[in-house]
């Protein structure tokens, strides 16, 4: 049976009595969030257990305080955890293109890189006064005046022998030679020599070669020497050098003896700076290539002994908790930057830059998974991070180069990170279903609440909220009549008179809002009408595509009947979402029935205009009417339905009573009327079931029925079980106090049979026929003529064609 709605159903009120406060000024702020149990107890699980891939995701709709929530609890955990290790990065001596990671206590990073600079400012001036002083220069004075002494007694005593055998030894360009002489001293001509007699001559070749030997025997050990005094002199200058060198690294040693990874480095980098001490000699300046260029004068570079600090945690409190808010590859895992010189791209290690990953080592980090998604190569890499636990800053396009670059690959460092993901519940179920490794390395689903009951506790709360954000924002305060108005937007907001959203970001928009107009109005304390005109104002802002589409049909471009009655047509209702705002619209539905086969036609189905669940609902519909009509004969018709006037896609099922209607019309002939638009689902068994957007459903109706004039004919038929969820406007429901205006409900397709058509719906006899003069009766009566008239073409077919076969033989 039809229902009207009673006024006290169509809002429920929040009387400011129900509010134990004048302002918001008199109660305390709200510090916990509230109607999250299931996710907060989630959140705690998963920050607490200490297993590999428990990382959480945090999954709801925008505006439930998600970020905001993560973000306080993430602080109040942190503050008492163990602050983790500063991390540098150091020259590789042994494979340069390979920089080590050192891992330091707390704020000991900038310690050891200040003390490795003060090193080697000390050494700048220390190694050079070793070289100046008396002592190593007597030393190598030394050195250098023994090999001299020992090579001056070697060639004296060949010259004496070489003077001896009539030979003498001359500098040339290509080294020493010996050349055969007269008695006289004077060297043997060429001429002269040739002339000699060939006994005499073989004598002198024998000579010659027996004296080439000692000389050659001469010039190796002088070479040998020699060698062994470069092998002294270094000797001495790493043995002068590691008196200054050896005790201050022994010192940096011991300051840092708990970290045994920095004594290793620091015995490499006394071998390099030992085996390096020229440069820490005075440098000597270049002659000029050219006479008129100034010489370039080359310092050498001590970069190599420095130390890239990448996380110094000195002033951290806790452990490290990063939002990052814009996930790029290179902000999360670090890059590797370069610098221009001489037109080329350098680097080295102390270019290496931290991520985000780097700094929340140890932490915590949280991202926005959309925003994670949305950027190249991020994802997998976070997946390949966690499953190997070791951060890697990598230079991601080389692999895309056609050229390869030489460049550096920093070791890795370990990953202790819990990482926390946030986004909407689509991409959570569609990373689960699509992405094998995501349900091993986020175990934690925290899943955040749109709605919560409208208790008074949870009203004290929602007001709780207000006041906290009152006190962040520095608004106005709120009085609670005004407060009243916002719980009341919260349950329209939630789409159920029992029920209010946790959308906080909307009812923080409207404080904010109200604040602003009771600023303009120079008042002191946020009141009722305030908090109207921000209503008021808002929806001014972004109903323009409404205020269009109501004007078209003012003008009578979309045709629209609010009055009368029409057979095969009705008012349906539809919501249009434009994402920052939705509205509701009546749509003009028709059907067309006539004799035929061709069953029921949804032409936007035909036109590829039909989403899926409209096309399962035009089912549902064919098989609601052959349950209905076809059980003593075939349901034989054919027939068509469209939204007239509609040039986008249809998609939902909320339209099927009306098409029903319009169809049961349209068989019987009995006209429907125009004054009432209807909503509603159903099932095969013709109940109606609820809709999404009743409230904007029924005002966009009322709106369309204001243009022509509210006559007291006018009204919506909902579902029944949609009555909970009505919050409608006050311009619908004072409409309605005063007749003008009324809302019905259904339970089935029966139940407004009789209002829509003045035709009692009627119901099966005992014969399995309906009573005469009923809805279903007529609507029988029509499917059975349609159903005889197609059985006599089809048998008249059939005799034309016996006839036509006989006449051929």
């Amino acid at each position: 049976m039809i229902k009207k709605v009673e006024m006290e159903n169509l809002y429920k009120c929040c009387e400011p009595s129900e509010l134990p406060f004048n302002t918001t000024d008199e109660i305390p702020s709200l510090k916990e969030t509230i109607v999250q149990e299931r996710a907060l107890k989630a959140l705690d699980f998963g920050l607490g257990i200490d297993s590999h891939g428990f990382n959480i995701y945090i999954l709801g709709e925008s505006g439930t305080g998600k970020m905001t929530t993560i973000k306080s609890i993430l602080s109040e955990k942190a503050k008492d955890e163990h602050v983790p290790d500063d991390w540098c990065y150091v020259y590789n001596f042994k494979n340069p293109d390979v920089p080590n990671s050192l891992s330091l206590p707390p704020g000991k990073g900038m310690s050891f890189q200040k003390d490795m600079d003060e090193l080697v400012n000390i050494l700048k001036q220390e190694i050079p006064k070793v070289f100046e002083s008396k002592e190593y220069e007597k030393q190598r004075t030394k050195t250098f005046e023994e090999f001299q002494q020992k090579q001056k007694v070697l060639f004296t005593e060949l010259e004496q022998e070489v003077k001896e055998k009539d030979f003498s030894l001359r500098k040339t360009v290509s080294g020493l030679a010996l050349v055969p002489v007269k008695k006289t001293g004077e060297s043997l001509s060429e001429e002269e020599y040739e002339s000699l007699e060939p006994k005499v001559r073989k004598k002198v070749e024998e000579i010659g070669r027996q004296l080439q030997e000692k000389l050659d025997d001469v010039v190796r050990l002088v070479r040998e020497a020699e060698k062994r005094v470069k092998e002294k002199i270094v000797q001495l200058e790493r043995q002068a050098a590691l008196s200054a060198v050896g005790h201050l690294i022994d010192e940096i040693k011991n300051k840092y003896k708990e970290t045994p990874t920095v004594s290793g480095y620091l015995d490499d980098v006394k071998e390099d700076i030992l085996e390096h001490l020229d440069d820490f000699k005075p440098q000597e300046e270049q002659p000029a290539v050219l006479p008129f260029m100034k010489p370039v004068k080359t310092e050498p570079s001590f970069i190599r002994y420095s130390v890239n600090v990448l996380i110094n945690n000195s002033g951290q409190k806790g452990a490290p908790v990063v939002i990052e808010s814009n996930p790029t590859y290179y902000n999360l895992f670090g890059r590797i930057e370069h610098k221009l010189q001489y037109g080329m791209a350098i680097t080295d290690f102390s270019m290496i830059k931290a991520g985000s990953l780097h700094k929340a080592n140890g932490g915590y980090l949280v991202i926005d998974a959309m925003d994670l998604l949305k950027n190249i190569f991020a994802y997998d890499a976070l997946k390949r991070t966690i499953k190997d636990r070791e951060i890697r800053i990598e230079d991601v396009w080389e692999q895309y180069r056609l050229i390869s670059t030489v460049t550096l690959r920093p070791e890795a460092v370990p990953f202790n990170v819990k990482v926390v993901l946030v986004g909407n519940p689509w991409l959570y179920y569609m990373l689960y279903s699509l992405d094998e490794e995501y349900s091993e390395l986020f175990k934690v689903k925290a899943d955040f609440e749109n709605r919560m009951n409208r208790t008074n506790e949870n009203m004290l709360k929602y007001v709780g909220f207000m006041r906290t954000k009152c006190a962040e924002k520095g608004l106005l305060p709120f009085d609670r009549g005004n407060i009243a108005k916002i719980v009341e937007y919260g349950s329209r907001l939630a789409e159920h008179q029992g029920k209010l959203s946790v959308k906080f970001s909307e009812i923080a928009d409207i404080l904010k809002e109200a604040d602003h107009w009771a600023k303009i109005n120079k008042s002191t304390i946020v009141n009722a009408s305030h908090v109207e005109q921000a209503f008021e104002e808002r929806i001014y802002r972004h109903n323009k595509v409404e205020k269009k589409i109501q004007e078209a049909i003012q003008e009578g471009t979309i045709l629209m009947a609010t009055s009368g009655a029409v057979v095969g047509q009705i008012n349906g209702l539809s919501v249009i979402d434009l994402g920052d705002y939705r509205f509701g619209v009546p749509s003009r539905i028709t059907a067309k029935t006539y004799i035929g086969k061709a069953g029921i036609v949804n032409i936007e189905r035909e036109t590829k205009m039909s989403g899926k669940i409209h096309e399962k609902a035009i089912m549902i519909l064919i098989a609601y009417l052959g349950g209905k009509y076809a059980k003593k004969q075939s349901l034989t018709l054919s027939a068509s339905l469209t939204f007239e006037q509609l040039y986008g896609g249809v998609e939902g099922d909320s339209a099927t009573c009306a098409e029903v209607y319009a169809l049961l019309s349209s068989i019987s002939g009995v006209p429907v009327k125009q004054s009432v638009a209807i909503t509603g689902s159903m099932n095969q068994h013709g109940e109606v079931q609820p809709i999404g957007g009743v409230n904007e459903k029924i005002e966009g109706f009322f709106e369309v029925c204001k243009i022509s004039g509210l006559d007291g004919t006018h009204a919506v038929i909902i579902p029944g079980r949609n009555i909970k969820n009505l919050m409608l406007k006050k311009a619908v429901t004072n409409a309605v106090r005063d007749g003008k205006f009324s809302i019905y409900a259904i339970d089935t397709i029966e139940d407004g049979i009789e209002y829509l058509t003045g035709i009692k719906p009627g119901e099966i006899q005992p014969d399995g026929n309906y009573p005469e003069g009923t809805m279903n009766f007529l609507v029988a009566k029509k499917l059975q003529e349609f159903s005889e008239a197609l059985k006599e073409k089809k048998e008249s077919e059939n005799n034309n064609g016996a006839e036509k076969e006989k006449n051929n033989k």
